[in-house]
C-alpha cells in the first residue's frame, strides 16, 4: 500500500493542475446536485418492530385522520376563573376557530366541551390534529401554527403553541466557526507558516464541502434524519484537517532532510498516507458498522458520516500533494527555506511515521539533521517511562473516578422539557406542566384494532378499566373510533413526565395489563413510547456493537503491529476512554454538574443514539492515534533500539503532531458544544471530551507507560500467526526497502 501510495502522491503533484481541476468540478457539481435534488430531513427517530411503530402503521392504515402530528396550545387566562365566564369562553372559542382553518390542519378541539380546563379556570389545553405526519409539515404551515393567538396575547392572555408538530431541524450558526478559527491557530503554531496552515485548512474544507454536497443531493432519495448532516460535518472537518495535518507534516520534514519536493511529497503520502488510509478506514468501518444493529435511521446516520469522512482521506491523498505542489518550500517557515535547499543527505532518508528519523546506509537508525531530543515530546516521554508504574496507577485511579456515574446513565429521546429556555417548544411545555403537570406533556396513545366493529366496541371497555387501575395513570381520556368502527384510539395522561422512570415503568405496566385482551390487537404508542422503545432497542444493541469494534481494533493492530499484547492494551484504552468520557457526560448532561459552563439550561437523560454512535466516532480517532505514536516505536524497536529507547523515539516524534490533530479536533467538536440544541450539544462535548481523553490520557501517558513496562514482549506474535496475517505495510517497509537503493533527488 505505502509503495502505490508513493506514486499517487508524486502522480498527483506532477499533474497538480488538473487534480486541482477535477476536485473544484466535483466540488461544482456536487454543489449543483445539492441545490437541485436535496430533500427533506427527519425529525423523528422511529423504528420498525416496535410497538409503538406498529401501532402508528396500524393507524395509518385503518386511522388516518388520527394518524397526522399533533399540536397542542396551552392557554392561561390573565386570572382565576375567567375561562368560565362568557368574555374567556369568547377567546377560547376563536382560539380553536383560528386553529382549525390552519393550513395542513384537520380539526382543532374545543376544550370547554371536552374538560380539557383546569379545575381554577386560568388553563386550557386546545388539540390541535395535523393532516401530516411531523416530518411533512412545511415551514410555512409550522410558522402559521406558532403565530395563533395573537389578538388573544394582546389582551393579557398567554397562549403557548406546541406538541411534536415544532420538531424541526437544527440549525448551524456562527458558533461552529469558533472551533474552525481556533484549528487555523492550532495549525499556524504548528507550522509556523501561514502557506502550510492555509492550506491545510483550504484542503479540508473543500473535502468537507463535496461530502456534504453529495449528502444533501442523497437526501432526495434517502432519508435523512436531522442530526446527520451535523454529525457527518464535525466528522468531516475534524478528520479533514488532522488528515491534512499529519501528511504535511511529514512532507515537512522530508524537504528538511534534504529531498526534492516531488519526493518528498510521495514518501509523505507513501507513510504518513498509509496512516491516513488505515486510520480513515477504521473510522468508516466502525461508523458503516451501525448497520448490523438494524436500526434504520441510526444505520443511515453512520453511512453518512463515513461517506464524509472517506471523500477526506481521498481529498488528503491526492488534493493535498497537489496543493503541496504549487506551496513547493514555501511551507516551510522562512528561516528554515533555505536549509532546506542547501541540505545534502548523506544516504537515502527513510523517514518514520512522523517524518523525522533517517536511516543511512548502515542500516543505523539515526536522528535526522533538524531532530532536537530536548523537545517537550522526549521529555514528557523520559518522564513517563521513567515513573511507569505510577503513571499507570495514577492513570487508571482518575479515569476510573470519572467514570463512576456511567452506570447510572439513562436513554431518552429529545424532549421539549430540556430545549432551549425561551424556545416555543419549551415555553409550551412550562405553561403545560405549571397547570397540568408533567404527565400532560407526555401522553400515550393506545391503539385498540378489531377483526370487526363489534369486537373493537367490546374490547374497548375492558382495556379502558384496565388502564384506569393501572398506578401512576392519571386520566384516561373517551375513546375515539375510526370512521368504521374497527379501530379505537384512548389517550393515557400519566402523572409523571415523559422521561421520569416512572413513565418508563408504566409503559411496561400497560403492556403487560392490557396483553390479555383477547379479539382485539391492543397496542401503546405515542412520543414518550416511541422514545421507550427505540432507547431499549439501542441499549441492547450497544453491548454487541461494542464487542464488535473492540474485536475489529484487536484484529486491525494486530495486522499493523505484528503483536499480540499491544492490540490488546489499544482495546482496553479505548474501554476506558469510552467509560470516562460517558461518565463525565452523564456528570453535566444528566446530572447537571457544571452545566452552566456548556449553557445547558436543563440537565435530562441522555439522546439514545449517543452512546453507540460515541463509541464508533471514539473508536476510529483511538486508532488513528495509536497508529501514528506506536508504528514509530515499532520502527525504532526493530532498527535495533532498545524497547523503552524506541518508546521514547515514538513518543518524542509524534507528540507533537498528534498534540496538534487532536486540539484541532477538539475545537471541531467543542464548537457545536455553544448551540441550544441539546442535542448537538451533548454530541459535541462527548466527541471533545473523549477526544482530549483518549489523546492526552490514555495514548501520550498511559500509552508508553504501559510499552515502557512490557519491553520487549509488547512485540511478541507467535510464528504461525506472523505467517499467517497478511502484511499490510502501513509503515512503508516494502517502499523502504524499494528506496535504499536510490539516491534522492535533490533540488
Amino acid at each position: 500500500m505505502a509503495t502505490l501510495l508513493y506514486r499517487l502522491g508524486r502522480g498527483a503533484l506532477r499533474r497538480r493542475r488538473l487534480v486541482v481541476a477535477l476536485w473544484l468540478v466535483v466540488l461544482v457539481a456536487a454543489g449543483l446536485a445539492a441545490a437541485t435534488l436535496r430533500g427533506p430531513t427527519a425529525s423523528n427517530f422511529t423504528m420498525p418492530g416496535t410497538e409503538s411503530q406498529r401501532a402508528l402503521d396500524l393507524l395509518a392504515e385503518q386511522f388516518p385522520a388520527a394518524s397526522g402530528a399533533t399540536g397542542t396550545i396551552t392557554v392561561k387566562a390573565p386570572a382565576d376563573g375567567q375561562l368560565a365566564t362568557p368574555q374567556g369562553q369568547a377567546v377560547v372559542q376563536e382560539l380553536v376557530q383560528q386553529a382549525s382553518t390552519l393550513p395542513g390542519v384537520v380539526g382543532a378541539v374545543n376544550p370547554l366541551q371536552v374538560g380539557a380546563v383546569t379545575p381554577n379556570g386560568r388553563y386550557a389545553l386546545i388539540q390541535v390534529q395535523f393532516a401530516s405526519g411531523g416530518d411533512d409539515v412545511t415551514d410555512a404551515q409550522r410558522t402559521a401554527y406558532e403565530q395563533v393567538g395573537a389578538a388573544a396575547k394582546a389582551q393579557g392572555w398567554q397562549v403557548a403553541p406546541g406538541g411534536e408538530v415544532l420538531g424541526g431541524e437544527p440549525e448551524i450558526g456562527s458558533t461552529e466557526a469558533l472551533g474552525v478559527l481556533v484549528a487555523a491557530i492550532v495549525l499556524i503554531v504548528t507550522f509556523g507558516s501561514l502557506v502550510a496552515a492555509g492550506m491545510t485548512m483550504l484542503n479540508a474544507l473543500i473535502g468537507v464541502g463535496v461530502g456534504m454536497a453529495g449528502l444533501f443531493a442523497l437526501s432526495g432519495t434517502i432519508q435523512l434524519t436531522s442530526t446527520a448532516p451535523i454529525l457527518a460535518l464535525m466528522l468531516g472537518l475534524a478528520v479533514g484537517i488532522d488528515y491534512s495535518l499529519f501528511i504535511t507534516s511529514r512532507h515537512r520534514q522530508n524537504l528538511l532532510d534534504g529531498l526534492s519536493p516531488e519526493e518528498a511529497v510521495g514518501r509523505a503520502v507513501g507513510t504518513a498516507g498509509s496512516a491516513v488510509v488505515f486510520a480513515g478506514a477504521t473510522v468508516v468501518i466502525a461508523l458503516a458498522g451501525l448497520a448490523v444493529v438494524d436500526i434504520p435511521f441510526l444505520t443511515v446516520m453512520g453511512l453518512a458520516a463515513a461517506g464524509t469522512v472517506t471523500v477526506a482521506v481521498l481529498v488528503a491523498i491526492t488534493l493535498q500533494p497537489a496543493l503541496l505542489g504549487f506551496a513547493g518550500r514555501r511551507v516551510l517557515p522562512r528561516r528554515l527555506r533555505a536549509l532546506a535547499a542547501d541540505a545534502t543527505p548523506a544516504a537515502d532518508p527513510t523517514p518514520g511515521t512522523d517524518g523525522t528519523s533517517a536511516t543511512d546506509v548502515d542500516g543505523v537508525d539515526r536522528p535526522a539533521p533538524t531532530e532536537d531530543r530536548s523537545a517537550f515530546g522526549f521529555r514528557w516521554a523520559r518522564l513517563v517511562t521513567r515513573f511507569r508504574v505510577p503513571v499507570i496507577l495514577v492513570g487508571l485511579l482518575g479515569l476510573g473516578l470519572l467514570a463512576l456515574p456511567t452506570p447510572d446513565m439513562r436513554l431518552a429521546l429529545p424532549g421539549a422539557a430540556t430545549a432551549a429556555v425561551g424556545s416555543p417548544a419549551r415555553v409550551a411545555n412550562d405553561l403545560t406542566v405549571e397547570g397540568f403537570g408533567p404527565g400532560f406533556t407526555g401522553r400515550l396513545a393506545v391503539v385498540v384494532a378489531g377483526d370487526d366493529a363489534q369486537a373493537t366496541a367490546a374490547a374497548v371497555p375492558q382495556v379502558t378499566a384496565l388502564l384506569q387501575r393501572t398506578e401512576n395513570v392519571l386520566a384516561v381520556a373517551p375513546p375515539q373510533l375510526s370512521p368504521d368502527g374497527r379501530t379505537a384510539l384512548l389517550g393515557v395522561v400519566p402523572k409523571t413526565g415523559p422521561t421520569d422512570e416512572a413513565t418508563e415503568t408504566l409503559v411496561h405496566d400497560i403492556r403487560a395489563a392490557v396483553g390479555g385482551i383477547r379479539g382485539a390487537d391492543v397496542l401503546l404508542t405515542g412520543v414518550t413510547a416511541i422514545g421507550i422503545d427505540v432507547s431499549e432497542k439501542l441499549s441492547d444493541a450497544l453491548p454487541v456493537y461494542l464487542l464488535l469494534v473492540v474485536g475489529l481494533s484487536v484484529l486491525l493492530l494486530m495486522l499493523v503491529f505484528r503483536s499480540l499484547l499491544v492490540p490488546l492494551k489499544a482495546a482496553l484504552g479505548f474501554l476506558l476512554t469510552v467509560a470516562a468520557t460517558f461518565g463525565i457526560t452523564v456528570a453535566v448532561f444528566q446530572q447537571g454538574h457544571l452545566a452552566d459552563l456548556v449553557g445547558l439550561d436543563t440537565p435530562g437523560p441522555l439522546i439514545s443514539f449517543l452512546p453507540i454512535l460515541l463509541i464508533g466516532i471514539l473508536f476510529g480517532l483511538a486508532m488513528d492515534y495509536e497508529v501514528f505514536l506506536v508504528s514509530r516505536m515499532r520502527e525504532d524497536f526493530v532498527h535495533g533500539e532498545t524497547a523503552r529507547q524506541a518508546t521514547i523515539s515514538g513518543m518524542g516524534h509524534g507528540a507533537r503532531v498528534v498534540t496538534a490533530a487532536a486540539l484541532i479536533m477538539i475545537s471541531v467538536f467543542g464548537g457545536f458544544v455553544f448551540l441550544e440544541d441539546p442535542v448537538i450539544k451533548s454530541m459535541g462535548f462527548a466527541l471533545a471530551i473523549g477526544v482530549a481523553i483518549d489523546a492526552f490520557v490514555v495514548r501520550m501517558t498511559i500509552v508508553p507507560a504501559v510499552m515502557s513496562l512490557l519491553g520487549n514482549r509488547a512485540w511478541w506474535l507467535p510464528r504461525w500467526l506472523d505467517r499467517a496475517l497478511p502484511n499490510v505495510d502501513i509503515e512503508g517497509e516494502g517502499l523502504r526497502a524499494r528506496l535504499d537503493e536510490r539516491t534522492p533527488t535533490h533540488v
